[in-house]
């Protein structure tokens, strides 16, 4: 993780249940000397809060658009940032960058940004395999986004084991 130091990482926590995963990457990047900055869908903001992400990276959290003091934000991240990692991407958050929507913090910037963007999966197996959510993948795919997972294991609902679950931050 030495290589990575210094560098500026801005971390998307889309809503699902994985968000819980996010705050291991949020501490594991920043004990790397990671500089980073969080964005919290307000999906997200329902499963971890923004307190938690502000102690793990000693940075305020974005949690919208119209957030005070924070106008115009999503393009001077999209512009500083040397990594977006979106963790956990849910199939809501994969169906709106594919579709090139901005109607929230995180999805403005995922327009605004020019630095590379990874995109953790994770959802119900069903969900994941569905012929819409493979296409919005494929074509983020295709523009150059890098998809990381997701994993196969017991998901969230106790249903048996599938591919859905979000890669352990490790």
């Amino acid at each position: 993780m030495s290589r990575i130091a210094g560098r500026h990482v801005v971390l998307g926590v889309s809503g699902g249940i994985a968000a819980y995963k996010t705050c291991v990457v949020a501490r594991r990047l920043t004990g790397a000397g990671v500089s980073v900055e969080t964005v919290l869908t307000a999906a997200a903001a329902e499963f971890v809060g923004p307190v938690t992400f502000e102690a793990l990276t000693g940075h305020p959290v974005v949690t919208s658009l119209w957030q005070s003091g924070r106008a115009l934000d999503h393009v001077r991240l999209g512009r500083e940032a040397d990594l977006v990692v979106v963790a956990p991407a849910t199939a809501h958050l994969i169906a709106r960058f594919a579709q090139g929507m901005a109607d929230d913090f995180l999805t403005a910037l995922l327009l605004a940004v020019r630095a590379p963007v990874l995109l953790c999966p994770a959802m119900n197996d069903r969900m994941y395999a569905h012929p819409e959510t493979q296409t919005n993948l494929s074509l983020l795919r295709s523009r150059g986004v890098e998809v990381l997972g997701p994993a196969t294991g017991p998901l969230a609902e106790g249903e048996a084991e599938g591919p859905g679950r979000m890669v352990e931050p490790e």
